[in-house]
C-alpha cells in the first residue's frame, strides 16, 4: 500500500459510538485508510445495551482490521465521566500520548424521539434523557480526550449529526439534541484553533444504517425494495460514504480551513471525490431541492 491507498497509515482514532450506523461506517472506512481505531459503545460480545440490538463493537472493530486497519474495542458508557477518563488513559499509555482523530458519534435517541406531540405534551423525564444521552455524552468525551489532541498540538473532531441547517427537524428534543452536536464543533473550534485542533460537525443524508435497513424490512443487499414504502429512499446512502468523508477530512493537511463549520457528504463528495460502495454519489441535498423543497420548504442556510 502506498501513502495515497493508506493516508491515514500512523493515525490513532477514537470513534465513540461505534458500534453501528455512521459510527461504524465511519471507523471502517478510517481503517481502509490505515488508521488505529478504538471502537467503542456499551453493545459487546459481554452483553447488549439497553437498545436490544444485536451489533457490537467486537464486531465493528473485526470489520476495521479486516479493512485494512487496526480495530481495538473498548467497552465504554459514554455518559460515565469514569468510564471516559478510563479509556483516554489506556490510550494515552497505549499510544504514547497520541490522539489525531476524535469521532463523537454516539447517539442511541431513537427510542426515545416523540415525533408525534408538542414539548407540552411530552414526557420531561424522556427528553431530558435523550439530551444527556446524545449531548452530555459527547461533552464528557471531549473534556476528557482533547488534552491528548492539545498536547500534540494537531488534531481534529468530528461531531456526527442530522443535518447541517438551521431547519427543524420535527421533534422538539431530536432538534435540540442535533442542532447542539453542531454547536458543539462552533465551540470546540474556538477554544483549539490556538492549539492547532480542528474540529467539525458533519451529516449524512438518509443513511442506510442496521436500524433503517430493519425499518424498511430489507438488508443491503436488496435495500431497493424498500423503495416501495418510500420513493426518498433512493436516495439514501450507506454508512461507509459518510466514513469516507471523514476519512478524506482526516487526511486533509488543510482541514483548519473548515474548522468550526458543519459540513454534509453532499457538500464534501464533490471536494474529495470519494463515492458510496456502489460507486454512485449520493446528493441529498439536490434530491431535497428537486422533490422535497415544495412540501417542505428550503433546508435553509448551514448553521
Amino acid at each position: 500500500m502506498t501513502i495515497e491507498t493508506r493516508p491515514l497509515a500512523g493515525t490513532v482514532a477514537l470513534v465513540a459510538g461505534g458500534t453501528r450506523g455512521g459510527g461504524r461506517g465511519i471507523a471502517v472506512e478510517l481503517g481502509a485508510a490505515g488508521a488505529t481505531v478504538y471502537v467503542t459503545g456499551r453493545s459487546s460480545t459481554a452483553g447488549r445495551s439497553d437498545l436490544d440490538r444485536p451489533e457490537t463493537i467486537e464486531e465493528t472493530a473485526a470489520r476495521v482490521t479486516e479493512a485494512g486497519g487496526l480495530g481495538i474495542p473498548v467497552r465504554t458508557d459514554h455518559g460515565s465521566p469514569q468510564e471516559v477518563r478510563a479509556l483516554v488513559d489506556r490510550i494515552a499509555a497505549e499510544q504514547d500520548g497520541r490522539l489525531d482523530l476524535l469521532v463523537n458519534s454516539v447517539w442511541g435517541g431513537d427510542a426515545l424521539t416523540d415525533w408525534e406531540h408538542p414539548l407540552w405534551e411530552q414526557d420531561l423525564e424522556t427528553g431530558l434523557r435523550l439530551l444527556r444521552r446524545a449531548v452530555e455524552t459527547h461533552v464528557i468525551t471531549s473534556r476528557h480526550a482533547l488534552p491528548l489532541m492539545v498536547a500534540r498540538g494537531s488534531g481534529l473532531v468530528v461531531e456526527v449529526t442530522d443535518g447541517n441547517t438551521a431547519r427543524y427537524r420535527g421533534s422538539f428534543f431530536y432538534d435540540l439534541a442535533k442542532s447542539t452536536v453542531i454547536r458543539l464543533a462552533v465551540a470546540q473550534a474556538a477554544e483549539l484553533k490556538p492549539h492547532g485542533v480542528a474540529a467539525v460537525a458533519i451529516t449524512p443524508g438518509f443513511l442506510r444504517s442496521e436500524a433503517m435497513l430493519d425499518h424498511f424490512g430489507v438488508t443491503e443487499a436488496n435495500w431497493r425494495d424498500g423503495v416501495a414504502k418510500d420513493p426518498d429512499f433512493a436516495h439514501s446512502e450507506t454508512p461507509a460514504y459518510l466514513g469516507r468523508a471523514v476519512a478524506a477530512l482526516a487526511a486533509d493537511p488543510a482541514v483548519m480551513a473548515k474548522s468550526g463549520r458543519a459540513l454534509a457528504t453532499w457538500g464534501l463528495y464533490r471536494e474529495y471525490g470519494f463515492t458510496d460502495v456502489d460507486g454512485t454519489q449520493p446528493d441529498f441535498a439536490a434530491h431535497w431541492a428537486r422533490s422535497l423543497e415544495g412540501r417542505y420548504g428550503p433546508l435553509g442556510d448551514p448553521l
